[in-house]
C-alpha cells in the first residue's frame, strides 16, 4: 500500500516553509513550492491565491475566536470571554505538537518585510473579529474595541513567551497569565497619564 501523505494544503505549506528557509521568500516561486510538494501549479492555486497566503490561509484562528467568544457564558465579562477564546486557540492551533512548525513559520515571517506586513494585517483582522464577536454578545462598541485591543496585546505577548518557553508550556495558560498582568497594569497606566506634566 502507498504511504499515507498529508492533504495537499498541508504538503504545500510544509514545502513553502522549507523553501522559504532554504532560499528566502523572494527567491521561491509557486512552481517551486508545488514541485517540492509533489503537486502541480493548478493544485497550488486551488488552495492558495499566491505564495504569501500559504503561511496565512485558513482563517481557523478567527473562527475559533469568534465561536469561543459568542459561546461564552452570559455571566462572563468581555475579558473573560476573550480569555476563553485564547484558550480555544491554544487547544487547537498553538499546541505542543505544532510548536516546531509555528516557530519555523514565525522565523520565516520575521525574515521578510512583506510577510511582516501581511502578519500585521492578520492581527488587525483578529482585533476586528474579537470586537465583532463581543458586540454580538451585547458589549458596547467602546467596551468591545478596548477588550479586543487588550486581547490582541495579550495574544502577541503570550505567543512570544510560548515560542521562547519550554515544550511543556501551554499557550492558553500563558495567555491567561499575560491577561492578568495586562489588567493589573491598567491602573498604573491611568495613574501615570493623570500625573504626566502638561
Amino acid at each position: 500500500m502507498p504511504r499515507w501523505k498529508p492533504n495537499p494544503a498541508e504538503r504545500l505549506v510544509e514545502a513553502a516553509l522549507d523553501l522559504f528557509a532554504e532560499r528566502g521568500y523572494e527567491n521561491t516561486t509557486v512552481i517551486d513550492i508545488a514541485g517540492r510538494a509533489g503537486l502541480g501549479k493548478t493544485t497550488f492555486f486551488r488552495h492558495f491565491p499566491d505564495k504569501r497566503e500559504v503561511l496565512f490561509g485558513g482563517g481557523i484562528v478567527d473562527e475559533l475566536l469568534a465561536e469561543a467568544i459568542t459561546s461564552a457564558s452570559s455571566a462572563a465579562t468581555d475579558l473573560e470571554a476573550v480569555a476563553q477564546a485564547l484558550d480555544a486557540v491554544g487547544q487547537e492551533v498553538f499546541t505542543s505538537a505544532r510548536r516546531e512548525f509555528v516557530a519555523r513559520r514565525q522565523a520565516v515571517i520575521l525574515a521578510n518585510p512583506e510577510l511582516q506586513e501581511r502578519e500585521a494585517l492578520k492581527n488587525d483582522r483578529l482585533i476586528t473579529t474579537i470586537s465583532e464577536a463581543l458586540k454580538r454578545r451585547g458589549a458596547s462598541d467602546v467596551s468591545a474595541r478596548v477588550a479586543a485591543q487588550l486581547g490582541s496585546v495579550t495574544s502577541a505577548i503570550a505567543f512570544e513567551r510560548w515560542i521562547q518557553g519550554s515544550v511543556e508550556d501551554d499557550y492558553g495558560r500563558k495567555a491567561r497569565e499575560v491577561l492578568a498582568e495586562v489588567q493589573s497594569a491598567m491602573p498604573l497606566i491611568s495613574k501615570a497619564e493623570t500625573q504626566a506634566p502638561d
